[in-house]
C-alpha cells in the first residue's frame, strides 16, 4: 500500500516522569502520514502517525472526518507537542481525557432523583418512600431550565413521583405524563446547580410553599426539608456536592408553628353527637356508619392514630365486662398507595410509628370505648385474620371511606355554624381532641405521650396553647395551696 513520505518531525526528547502515569512516557519524535484508503467498508479512510517509532492508526468513515483527525494531530505537532507513546495523543488531550475522567459526575435533578431514590427503595416503609418522591418532585420545580413547552407545576410533581419508582424505570410512562417526562430528561438542571445560591432559595422556596404560593403547613415543610437533606447526604456520599447547599436556611417566618388549633377540638357532648350520627351515616348501604362507631371512638377516647384502628386485631384488645380495658397497640396499616408499597397493595404493614419493630404500646381505655367495642364485635365480627375494623368483604378499611362517613356525620351532629368552623374537621381532630382532654385531667405530660405514641417535647411543643385557658383553676389552685382561700377572685 503507498503512503506519502513522512512530514515533519524533530529528534527525541523524551520528558521524564511529573504528573501521572499517563504523562510518563511523552515523546515529541513524531511523523504524521497523508490520508489513505484501506479495504473497508465501514471505515475506508484512514489516518496513520508515529510517534518514537511506535505506529498509530485511526480509521473513518469519510474522507472528511480524517482530514480533520490528520489536521488535529499535524497542528499538535506543530506546535511542538509532546505526543504520548503508549497511546499516540497529542498532550493537551492527553491531559483533556485525564480531567474527563477524573471530573466529579454531575447527575441532572432527574437523573439524580432516580438514582437516589433506588438506592433507598428496598430498605424504606412505603410511606417513607412516598415521602422521599414527594420532596424529590417539590425540589424538582426548581431544578428545570425555562425552555419552551415547559409542562404545568401539577404535571412535573405528577412525572417526577411516577418516573422515580424504579420498577418504572424500563417502562413507558402514562400517556398524560409522557410529554412532562421527556421534557424534564432534557431539561432538568445539572445537581451542581444547587450551589448558585438562587437555584438553592427557588428550591427552598418550593419546599416551604404550595402550587398555589400559600404556606405549606408546618408538618409538611419539616417532611419535604427532611426528605430534601436525606437525598443530600446521599449526594455527598457518591462525590457530587460537598455540602448542603440548604444548610442554614430557615423556614420562612410568615409560616405558623405546628400547634394545634384549639377551634379543632371537641367538647364531650360534641364527640358523642357526632359518634351518636355517625351511627346514622348510610344507614340503608350496609351500615357504613354503624362499622365505623367504634374505630372512631377509639380515636376519640384512646388518641389512636387511624392507621393504628386499621391495624388493630382482636387479640389486641382486653375488653372486660365492667371497668376499663386496655388495647396493645402493635402494628399500622397506613395508606400509601400500590405504587409505594412491596405488596402492590394500598395500605403497608408497619410498626408502631416512632418505634423500634416489634415495640407495643399500651393504652387503658374506659368503660364506654369498652362498650362500644364489644357491641362492634358482636355485631360485625372480625376479618379473617381477626382486624377489628373491616369492610363489607372483610378487606382493609380504607381512608377515603372512613373519611366520607365522617364528613356525612358532621352536617348530623353539628349546627351550621361549627359545620362551617374547623371543629372536628378530620378524623385526626378526635385524637387530639383526646389528648387534650388527658392534658387537662391532670395526667403527666410524659404519661400522656406514652399513651398516645408521641415524645414529651412533642406533646410540650404542639398542646401547650390548647390548655393555657385553665388560668383560672390553676389559680384557684395555688390560693389554696397558699391558704389565701377556696377559690378565684
Amino acid at each position: 500500500m503507498n503512503y506519502s513520505k513522512p512530514r515533519g518531525g524533530v529528534a527525541d526528547s523524551r520528558r521524564p516522569h511529573t504528573e501521572s502515569d499517563a504523562l510518563a512516557s511523552l515523546s515529541t519524535d513524531v511523523r504524521v502520514w497523508k490520508v489513505s484508503k484501506v479495504r473497508s467498508k465501514r471505515a475506508p479512510y484512514q489516518v496513520r502517525w508515529k510517534v518514537a517509532g511506535v505506529v498509530k492508526s485511526a480509521s473513518f468513515s469519510t474522507s472528511a472526518l480524517a482530514e480533520s483527525r490528520r489536521s488535529e494531530l499535524w497542528q499538535a505537532m506543530r506546535r511542538g507537542e509532546a505526543f504520548d507513546v503508549a497511546t499516540g495523543l497529542p498532550e493537551s488531550e492527553l491531559r483533556a481525557a485525564e480531567a474527563k475522567a477524573n471530573a466529579r459526575p454531575d447527575p441532572s435533578w432527574w437523573d439524580f432523583s432516580r438514582e437516589y431514590m433506588e438506592s433507598r427503595w428496598r430498605t424504606a416503609a412505603a410511606k417513607t418512600r412516598e415521602g422521599l418522591a414527594d420532596s424529590l418532585a417539590t425540589a424538582a420545580l426548581a431544578m428545570m431550565d425555562e425552555g419552551k413547552n415547559a409542562p404545568s407545576l401539577a404535571e412535573v410533581r405528577g412525572a417526577i413521583r411516577w418516573a422515580v419508582v424504579p420498577a418504572n424505570r424500563n417502562e413507558e410512562p402514562p400517556k398524560a405524563l409522557q410529554p412532562a417526562c421527556a421534557w424534564l430528561a432534557a431539561h432538568s438542571l445539572p445537581l451542581s446547580a444547587l450551589t448558585e445560591p438562587k437555584i438553592a432559595r427557588d428550591v427552598h422556596y418550593r419546599l416551604s410553599f404550595k402550587l398555589d404560593n400559600t404556606p405549606a403547613a408546618a408538618d409538611t415543610y419539616k417532611r419535604r426539608r427532611r426528605g430534601f437533606n436525606t437525598a443530600m447526604e446521599y449526594a455527598m456520599q457518591e462525590g457530587y456536592l460537598d455540602s448542603n447547599p440548604l444548610a442554614g436556611m430557615q423556614r420562612p417566618k410568615t409560616q405558623g408553628g405546628d400547634e394545634i388549633d384549639p377551634r379543632t377540638l371537641m367538647n364531650a357532648v360534641q364527640g358523642q353527637q357526632l359518634l351518636i350520627a355517625t351511627s346514622y351515616v348510610g344507614s340503608v348501604h350496609r351500615n357504613r356508619g354503624r362499622r365505623l362507631v367504634a374505630f372512631f371512638g377509639c380515636i376519640l377516647y384512646a388518641a389512636m392514630r387511624p392507621a393504628e384502628g386499621v391495624g388493630l386485631k382482636r387479640g389486641d384488645c382486653e375488653l372486660p365486662e365492667k371497668g376499663w380495658g386496655v388495647l396493645t397497640l402493635k402494628e399500622t396499616r397506613p395508606v400509601a398507595g400500590k405504587s409505594w408499597t412491596d405488596s402492590g397493595e394500598r395500605h403497608d404493614r408497619r410498626g408502631l410509628k416512632s418505634r423500634e419493630e416489634g415495640k407495643t404500646r399500651r393504652v387503658p381505655i374506659p368503660p364506654v370505648l369498652v362498650a362500644m367495642l364489644r357491641d362492634h364485635l358482636k355485631e360485625f365480627g372480625t376479618a379473617p385474620d381477626g382486624r377489628v375494623f373491616h369492610n363489607e368483604r372483610g378487606g382493609l378499611l380504607g381512608s377515603s371511606s372512613y373519611w366520607r362517613v365522617w364528613k356525612e356525620a358532621r352536617p348530623l351532629a353539628f349546627p351550621p355554624d361549627k359545620v362551617a368552623s374547623p371543629l372536628g374537621e378530620k378524623p385526626y381532630d378526635g385524637r387530639a381532641t383526646c389528648i387534650t382532654d388527658w392534658l387537662r385531667a391532670g395526667l403527666p405530660v410524659a404519661e400522656v405521650a406514652r399513651r398516645a405514641g408521641n415524645s414529651p417535647e412533642v406533646i410540650h411543643r404542639r398542646y401547650a396553647g390548647v390548655i393555657d385557658d385553665s388560668e383560672k383553676e390553676d389559680n384557684a389552685r395555688i390560693e389554696r395551696a397558699m391558704g389565701w382561700g377556696g377559690g378565684a377572685a
